[in-house]
Protein backbone atom coordinates (compact mmCIF):
# COMPACT_ATOMS: atom_id res chain seq x y z
CA UNK A 1 0.00 0.00 0.00
CA UNK A 2 1.26 3.35 -0.97
CA UNK A 3 1.20 6.33 0.69
CA UNK A 4 1.36 10.04 -0.09
CA UNK A 5 4.30 12.25 1.17
CA UNK A 6 2.21 14.31 3.87
CA UNK A 7 1.08 10.94 5.32
CA UNK A 8 4.67 9.54 5.66
CA UNK A 9 5.81 12.45 6.68
CA UNK A 10 2.96 12.11 10.11
CA UNK A 11 4.01 8.74 10.27
CA UNK A 12 8.10 8.88 10.58
CA UNK A 13 7.76 12.05 13.03
CA UNK A 14 6.35 9.85 15.26
CA UNK A 15 9.62 7.70 14.89
CA UNK A 16 11.65 10.81 15.76
CA UNK A 17 12.81 11.41 12.09
CA UNK A 18 13.10 14.95 11.23
CA UNK A 19 10.86 16.23 8.09
CA UNK A 20 10.29 18.89 5.71
CA UNK A 21 7.23 20.77 7.70
CA UNK A 22 3.78 21.36 5.77
CA UNK A 23 0.44 21.62 5.72
CA UNK A 24 -1.62 19.33 3.09
CA UNK A 25 -4.19 21.17 1.50
CA UNK A 26 -7.24 20.77 -0.96
CA UNK A 27 -8.04 24.56 -2.04
CA UNK A 28 -6.08 27.41 -3.47
CA UNK A 29 -7.46 29.63 -0.38
CA UNK A 30 -6.36 27.09 1.86
CA UNK A 31 -2.78 27.10 0.92
CA UNK A 32 -2.21 30.74 0.76
CA UNK A 33 -3.12 30.18 4.24
CA UNK A 34 -1.04 27.42 4.91
CA UNK A 35 1.98 29.82 3.60
CA UNK A 36 1.03 32.58 6.06
CA UNK A 37 1.20 29.41 9.08
CA UNK A 38 4.40 28.25 7.96
CA UNK A 39 5.86 31.80 7.72
CA UNK A 40 4.89 32.84 11.68
CA UNK A 41 6.00 29.41 12.61
CA UNK A 42 9.43 29.20 11.26
CA UNK A 43 9.88 32.63 9.66
CA UNK A 44 10.43 31.78 6.00
CA UNK A 45 9.49 34.07 3.06
CA UNK A 46 9.31 30.96 0.92
CA UNK A 47 7.05 28.21 0.78
CA UNK A 48 7.21 25.19 -1.37
CA UNK A 49 4.06 23.51 -3.15
CA UNK A 50 3.95 19.75 -4.15
CA UNK A 51 1.66 17.68 -5.91
CA UNK A 52 0.14 15.05 -4.06
CA UNK A 53 0.30 11.53 -5.76
CA UNK A 54 1.36 8.12 -5.56
CA UNK A 55 3.90 8.59 -8.45
CA UNK A 56 7.68 9.85 -8.13
CA UNK A 57 9.30 12.72 -10.61
CA UNK A 58 7.07 15.60 -9.57
CA UNK A 59 9.56 18.16 -9.72
CA UNK A 60 10.14 17.30 -13.35
CA UNK A 61 6.67 16.53 -14.63
CA UNK A 62 3.88 18.65 -15.57
CA UNK A 63 0.66 19.54 -15.19
CA UNK A 64 -1.23 18.56 -18.82
CA UNK A 65 -1.72 21.80 -21.17
CA UNK A 66 0.67 23.70 -19.12
CA UNK A 67 4.10 24.60 -18.21
CA UNK A 68 3.25 24.23 -14.87
CA UNK A 69 5.33 21.58 -12.49
CA UNK A 70 4.37 19.32 -9.83
CA UNK A 71 6.45 21.12 -7.42
CA UNK A 72 7.23 24.60 -7.73
CA UNK A 73 8.75 27.50 -5.24
CA UNK A 74 5.63 30.07 -3.92
CA UNK A 75 7.78 33.89 -2.98
CA UNK A 76 4.28 35.17 -1.26
CA UNK A 77 0.36 34.14 0.00
CA UNK A 78 -0.84 35.09 -3.82
CA UNK A 79 2.24 33.05 -5.21
CA UNK A 80 1.60 29.70 -3.50
CA UNK A 81 -2.42 30.31 -4.11
CA UNK A 82 -1.72 30.84 -7.45
CA UNK A 83 0.49 27.68 -8.18
CA UNK A 84 -1.42 25.78 -5.82
CA UNK A 85 -4.72 26.84 -8.10
CA UNK A 86 -2.48 25.57 -11.43
CA UNK A 87 -1.92 22.27 -10.17
CA UNK A 88 -4.99 21.37 -7.99
CA UNK A 89 -7.50 19.53 -10.53
CA UNK A 90 -4.87 19.05 -13.03
CA UNK A 91 -3.23 15.90 -14.46
CA UNK A 92 0.13 15.46 -13.88
CA UNK A 93 2.43 13.82 -16.23
CA UNK A 94 5.74 12.38 -14.74
CA UNK A 95 8.33 9.66 -16.04
CA UNK A 96 6.06 6.95 -13.64
CA UNK A 97 2.79 8.32 -14.52
CA UNK A 98 3.28 7.60 -17.97
CA UNK A 99 1.06 9.66 -20.49
CA UNK A 100 -1.94 8.75 -18.54
CA UNK A 101 -0.96 11.01 -15.65
CA UNK A 102 -3.07 11.30 -12.33
CA UNK A 103 -5.26 13.88 -10.98
CA UNK A 104 -3.92 15.97 -7.87
CA UNK A 105 -6.47 16.92 -5.51
CA UNK A 106 -4.41 17.26 -2.75
CA UNK A 107 -1.38 20.03 -2.33
CA UNK A 108 1.23 19.77 0.61
CA UNK A 109 2.49 23.71 1.38
CA UNK A 110 6.21 22.88 2.71
CA UNK A 111 8.57 25.20 4.44
CA UNK A 112 11.94 26.37 2.79
CA UNK A 113 14.22 24.33 3.98
CA UNK A 114 16.95 26.00 1.85
CA UNK A 115 17.93 28.77 3.68
CA UNK A 116 21.14 30.67 4.07
CA UNK A 117 23.74 29.93 6.82
CA UNK A 118 27.49 29.22 7.92
CA UNK A 119 27.67 26.30 5.96
CA UNK A 120 26.78 24.88 2.36
CA UNK A 121 23.48 22.73 1.93
CA UNK A 122 23.87 19.60 0.48
CA UNK A 123 21.55 16.72 -1.29
CA UNK A 124 21.74 13.30 -0.51
CA UNK A 125 20.11 10.08 -1.35
CA UNK A 126 18.50 7.17 0.95
CA UNK A 127 16.55 4.19 0.34
CA UNK A 128 15.92 1.42 2.80
CA UNK A 129 14.50 -2.21 1.20
CA UNK A 130 14.39 -5.90 1.32
CA UNK A 131 17.24 -7.40 -0.40
CA UNK A 132 15.41 -10.76 -2.10
CA UNK A 133 18.81 -12.50 -3.06
CA UNK A 134 20.20 -12.39 0.42
CA UNK A 135 17.44 -12.03 2.50
CA UNK A 136 18.23 -9.17 4.43
CA UNK A 137 17.53 -5.56 4.54
CA UNK A 138 19.49 -3.13 2.59
CA UNK A 139 20.19 0.67 2.98
CA UNK A 140 21.11 2.20 -0.36
CA UNK A 141 22.53 5.35 -0.39
CA UNK A 142 24.51 8.03 -2.35
CA UNK A 143 25.42 11.39 -1.78
CA UNK A 144 23.82 12.98 -5.59
CA UNK A 145 20.34 12.94 -4.04
CA UNK A 146 18.08 14.72 -6.18
CA UNK A 147 15.68 14.45 -9.20
CA UNK A 148 18.18 13.13 -11.04
CA UNK A 149 19.20 9.96 -8.59
CA UNK A 150 18.10 7.43 -11.48
CA UNK A 151 20.64 8.63 -13.70
CA UNK A 152 23.27 8.63 -11.08
CA UNK A 153 22.42 5.00 -10.66
CA UNK A 154 22.65 4.04 -14.36
CA UNK A 155 26.03 6.53 -15.29
CA UNK A 156 27.74 5.96 -12.27
CA UNK A 157 26.40 3.19 -10.12
CA UNK A 158 29.66 3.44 -8.49
CA UNK A 159 28.37 6.29 -6.46
CA UNK A 160 25.65 4.16 -5.15
CA UNK A 161 26.45 2.05 -1.14
CA UNK A 162 24.55 -0.23 0.10
CA UNK A 163 25.01 -1.48 3.91
CA UNK A 164 22.79 -4.76 4.87
CA UNK A 165 21.27 -5.63 7.91
CA UNK A 166 20.83 -8.88 9.22
CA UNK A 167 17.16 -10.55 9.41
CA UNK A 168 15.79 -9.55 13.36
CA UNK A 169 18.86 -7.33 13.91
CA UNK A 170 18.83 -3.60 14.69
CA UNK A 171 20.82 -1.12 12.65
CA UNK A 172 24.04 -1.37 14.47
CA UNK A 173 25.78 2.07 15.23
CA UNK A 174 28.84 1.33 13.08
CA UNK A 175 26.40 0.97 10.35
CA UNK A 176 25.04 4.19 10.82
CA UNK A 177 28.43 5.72 11.26
CA UNK A 178 29.73 4.32 8.46
CA UNK A 179 27.17 5.75 5.81
CA UNK A 180 27.28 8.95 7.73
CA UNK A 181 31.37 9.05 7.01
CA UNK A 182 30.55 7.45 3.19
CA UNK A 183 28.04 11.10 2.58
CA UNK A 184 31.32 12.95 3.48
CA UNK A 185 30.07 14.59 6.64
CA UNK A 186 31.65 15.30 9.97
CA UNK A 187 30.79 17.24 13.57
CA UNK A 188 27.22 18.24 13.91
CA UNK A 189 26.12 16.65 10.52
CA UNK A 190 27.75 13.62 11.33
CA UNK A 191 26.32 13.16 14.86
CA UNK A 192 22.47 14.43 13.10
CA UNK A 193 22.87 11.72 10.35
CA UNK A 194 23.64 8.50 12.63
CA UNK A 195 20.55 9.67 14.68
CA UNK A 196 18.46 9.93 11.78
CA UNK A 197 19.22 6.70 9.88
CA UNK A 198 19.12 5.07 12.92
CA UNK A 199 15.60 6.21 13.35
CA UNK A 200 14.58 5.84 10.14
CA UNK A 201 15.53 2.13 10.37
CA UNK A 202 13.22 1.78 12.65
CA UNK A 203 10.62 3.09 11.30
CA UNK A 204 11.15 0.76 8.51
CA UNK A 205 10.64 -1.98 10.65
CA UNK A 206 8.19 -0.77 12.92
CA UNK A 207 5.84 0.23 10.28
CA UNK A 208 6.40 -3.29 8.23
CA UNK A 209 7.32 -1.05 5.07
CA UNK A 210 8.28 -3.33 1.95
CA UNK A 211 10.23 0.15 0.78
CA UNK A 212 11.16 3.70 2.34
CA UNK A 213 12.94 6.63 0.15
CA UNK A 214 14.03 9.52 1.18
CA UNK A 215 15.10 11.84 -2.02
CA UNK A 216 16.65 14.86 -1.76
CA UNK A 217 17.70 13.84 1.89
CA UNK A 218 18.95 16.82 3.05
CA UNK A 219 21.95 18.97 4.92
CA UNK A 220 20.43 22.41 6.29
CA UNK A 221 22.63 25.39 6.18
CA UNK A 222 23.05 25.09 9.96
CA UNK A 223 23.72 21.01 10.04
CA UNK A 224 20.20 19.62 10.30
CA UNK A 225 19.42 16.57 8.45
CA UNK A 226 16.15 16.22 7.56
CA UNK A 227 13.53 14.18 5.25
CA UNK A 228 12.67 16.47 2.30
CA UNK A 229 10.52 13.86 0.61
CA UNK A 230 9.11 10.82 1.82
CA UNK A 231 7.83 7.86 -0.51
CA UNK A 232 6.69 4.84 2.05
CA UNK A 233 5.07 1.66 0.68
CA UNK A 234 3.67 -0.86 3.22
CA UNK A 235 3.86 -4.04 3.02
CA UNK A 236 -0.22 -5.47 2.43
CA UNK A 237 0.57 -8.29 4.17
CA UNK A 238 1.33 -6.91 7.87
CA UNK A 239 -1.60 -4.36 7.72
CA UNK A 240 -3.41 -7.03 10.06
CA UNK A 241 -1.53 -5.50 12.67
CA UNK A 242 -1.99 -1.98 11.65
CA UNK A 243 -5.37 -1.08 11.35
CA UNK A 244 -4.57 2.37 11.74
CA UNK A 245 -2.32 2.22 8.75
CA UNK A 246 -5.02 0.81 6.68
CA UNK A 247 -7.60 3.82 7.01
CA UNK A 248 -4.37 6.01 5.43
CA UNK A 249 -5.34 3.95 2.05
CA UNK A 250 -6.23 6.67 -1.18
CA UNK A 251 -7.99 3.96 -3.62
CA UNK A 252 -8.20 6.98 -5.93
CA UNK A 253 -4.62 6.76 -6.55
CA UNK A 254 -5.49 3.06 -7.26
CA UNK A 255 -6.79 1.18 -10.58
CA UNK A 256 -10.31 0.61 -10.21
CA UNK A 257 -10.56 -2.46 -11.66
CA UNK A 258 -7.63 -4.06 -9.21
CA UNK A 259 -9.92 -2.34 -5.74
CA UNK A 260 -12.45 -4.03 -7.23
CA UNK A 261 -11.32 -7.34 -7.29
CA UNK A 262 -10.08 -6.80 -4.16
CA UNK A 263 -13.79 -6.15 -2.34
CA UNK A 264 -14.34 -10.25 -4.01
CA UNK A 265 -10.50 -11.34 -2.76
CA UNK A 266 -9.38 -11.61 -6.30
CA UNK A 267 -5.62 -11.62 -7.09
CA UNK A 268 -5.58 -9.22 -10.11
CA UNK A 269 -2.84 -7.03 -11.79
CA UNK A 270 -3.90 -5.05 -14.61
CA UNK A 271 -1.11 -5.67 -17.57
CA UNK A 272 -1.22 -4.21 -21.28
CA UNK A 273 -1.88 -7.31 -23.02
CA UNK A 274 -5.08 -8.38 -25.21
CA UNK A 275 -5.46 -11.90 -23.74
CA UNK A 276 -7.45 -11.70 -20.24
CA UNK A 277 -6.99 -14.59 -17.83
CA UNK A 278 -8.93 -16.32 -15.20
CA UNK A 279 -6.51 -18.85 -12.91
CA UNK A 280 -6.25 -20.32 -9.75
CA UNK A 281 -3.26 -20.59 -8.04
CA UNK A 282 0.11 -18.23 -8.81
CA UNK A 283 2.09 -20.62 -10.61
CA UNK A 284 -0.46 -22.07 -13.30
CA UNK A 285 -1.31 -18.21 -13.49
CA UNK A 286 2.43 -17.53 -14.09
CA UNK A 287 2.70 -20.45 -16.87
CA UNK A 288 -0.21 -19.73 -17.92
CA UNK A 289 1.03 -16.20 -18.92
CA UNK A 290 4.09 -17.65 -20.43
CA UNK A 291 1.99 -19.74 -22.64
CA UNK A 292 -0.10 -16.97 -24.30
CA UNK A 293 2.88 -14.86 -24.71
CA UNK A 294 4.63 -18.42 -27.14
CA UNK A 295 1.41 -18.74 -28.62
CA UNK A 296 1.56 -15.04 -30.05
CA UNK A 297 -0.59 -13.53 -27.08
CA UNK A 298 0.03 -10.77 -24.63
CA UNK A 299 -1.22 -11.25 -21.10
CA UNK A 300 -4.17 -8.52 -20.33
CA UNK A 301 -3.90 -9.45 -16.38
CA UNK A 302 -2.86 -11.60 -13.90
CA UNK A 303 -5.58 -12.99 -11.90
CA UNK A 304 -5.89 -15.89 -9.53
CA UNK A 305 -9.54 -16.69 -8.23
CA UNK A 306 -7.52 -18.53 -5.65
CA UNK A 307 -8.71 -22.05 -3.78
CA UNK A 308 -12.14 -21.45 -2.56
CA UNK A 309 -13.49 -19.76 -5.82
CA UNK A 310 -16.99 -19.73 -6.23
CA UNK A 311 -19.95 -19.04 -8.86
CA UNK A 312 -19.86 -15.72 -7.35
CA UNK A 313 -15.97 -15.03 -7.54
CA UNK A 314 -15.49 -16.46 -11.30
CA UNK A 315 -18.20 -14.14 -12.41
CA UNK A 316 -16.63 -11.24 -10.47
CA UNK A 317 -13.63 -11.91 -12.42
CA UNK A 318 -15.35 -12.17 -15.74
CA UNK A 319 -16.76 -8.88 -15.49
CA UNK A 320 -13.84 -7.57 -14.51
CA UNK A 321 -11.56 -8.75 -16.77
CA UNK A 322 -13.94 -7.27 -19.79
CA UNK A 323 -14.08 -4.07 -18.68
CA UNK A 324 -10.87 -3.91 -20.28
CA UNK A 325 -11.40 -2.80 -23.99
CA UNK A 326 -7.81 -4.37 -25.09
CA UNK A 327 -9.10 -7.71 -24.11
CA UNK A 328 -10.00 -9.61 -27.24
CA UNK A 329 -10.15 -13.13 -25.61
CA UNK A 330 -10.34 -14.85 -22.57
CA UNK A 331 -8.63 -17.66 -21.03
CA UNK A 332 -9.80 -20.12 -18.06
CA UNK A 333 -7.26 -22.13 -16.58
CA UNK A 334 -8.81 -24.10 -13.57
CA UNK A 335 -6.79 -26.79 -11.73
CA UNK A 336 -9.15 -28.48 -9.41
CA UNK A 337 -7.22 -29.72 -6.37
CA UNK A 338 -9.07 -27.46 -3.89
CA UNK A 339 -11.26 -25.52 -5.98
CA UNK A 340 -14.13 -28.20 -7.96
CA UNK A 341 -14.24 -27.25 -11.48
CA UNK A 342 -17.32 -27.43 -11.47
CA UNK A 343 -18.12 -24.76 -9.51
CA UNK A 344 -15.86 -22.48 -12.03
CA UNK A 345 -18.14 -23.60 -15.08
CA UNK A 346 -20.81 -22.91 -13.13
CA UNK A 347 -19.59 -19.33 -12.74
CA UNK A 348 -18.37 -19.29 -16.17
CA UNK A 349 -22.20 -19.67 -17.35
CA UNK A 350 -23.93 -17.90 -14.66
CA UNK A 351 -21.38 -15.21 -15.53
CA UNK A 352 -22.21 -15.30 -19.54
CA UNK A 353 -25.75 -15.75 -18.84
CA UNK A 354 -26.16 -12.70 -16.23
CA UNK A 355 -23.15 -10.38 -18.76
CA UNK A 356 -25.72 -11.17 -21.87
CA UNK A 357 -23.70 -11.23 -25.13
CA UNK A 358 -19.82 -11.72 -24.88
CA UNK A 359 -18.05 -10.54 -28.19
CA UNK A 360 -14.71 -12.24 -27.27
CA UNK A 361 -13.74 -15.93 -27.71
CA UNK A 362 -13.40 -17.91 -24.67
CA UNK A 363 -11.32 -21.06 -23.95
CA UNK A 364 -11.93 -22.92 -20.81
CA UNK A 365 -9.09 -25.74 -19.45
CA UNK A 366 -10.83 -27.57 -16.91
CA UNK A 367 -8.94 -30.03 -14.95
CA UNK A 368 -8.84 -32.03 -11.74
CA UNK A 369 -11.83 -32.23 -8.89
CA UNK A 370 -14.80 -32.75 -11.36
CA UNK A 371 -13.30 -31.61 -14.75
CA UNK A 372 -16.00 -34.56 -15.91
CA UNK A 373 -19.06 -32.89 -14.42
CA UNK A 374 -17.60 -29.22 -15.44
CA UNK A 375 -17.24 -30.33 -19.21
CA UNK A 376 -20.73 -31.96 -19.37
CA UNK A 377 -21.95 -28.33 -17.91
CA UNK A 378 -20.98 -26.38 -20.24
CA UNK A 379 -21.52 -28.59 -23.50
CA UNK A 380 -25.23 -28.22 -22.16
CA UNK A 381 -24.93 -24.70 -21.22
CA UNK A 382 -25.17 -24.18 -25.59
CA UNK A 383 -22.94 -21.21 -25.06
CA UNK A 384 -19.76 -20.33 -27.32
CA UNK A 385 -16.96 -21.78 -25.20
CA UNK A 386 -14.05 -23.51 -26.74
CA UNK A 387 -12.57 -26.15 -23.94
CA UNK A 388 -9.29 -28.08 -24.13
CA UNK A 389 -7.64 -30.73 -22.19
CA UNK A 390 -3.78 -29.88 -22.46
CA UNK A 391 -2.62 -26.11 -21.78
CA UNK A 392 -1.17 -26.27 -25.44
CA UNK A 393 -4.39 -26.94 -26.70
CA UNK A 394 -5.76 -23.87 -25.29
CA UNK A 395 -2.68 -21.60 -25.55
CA UNK A 396 -3.84 -23.29 -29.93
CA UNK A 397 -6.98 -21.47 -29.63
CA UNK A 398 -6.07 -18.79 -28.06
CA UNK A 399 -3.64 -18.14 -30.95
CA UNK A 400 -6.80 -18.80 -33.12
CA UNK A 401 -8.81 -16.62 -31.76
CA UNK A 402 -6.48 -14.01 -32.13
CA UNK A 403 -5.38 -14.14 -35.61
Amino acid sequence: MNLHEYQAKELLKKYNVPVQEGIPVETPEAAAEAYKQLKVQYGNEFAVVKAQIHAGGRGKGKIRGTEQRGVAVGKNAEDVKTIAGNILGGTLVTIQTGEAGKLVNKVLVAQDVYYPGPNPVKEFYLSILLDRAKGQNVIMYSTEGGMDIEEVAHSTPEKIYKEWVKPNMPLQPFQARNIAFNFGLSGEAFKNMVKFVTSLYNAYVGLDCSMLEINPLFKTSDEKIIAVDAKVNLDDNALMRHPDLEALRDITEEDPTEVEAGKYNLNFVKLDGNVGCMVNGAGLAMATMDMIKLSGGDPANFLDVGGTANAQTVEAGFRIILKDPKVKAILINIFGGIVRCDRVAQGVIDAYKSIGNINVPIIVRLQGTNAKEAKELIEASGLKVQSATLLSEAADLVNKALN
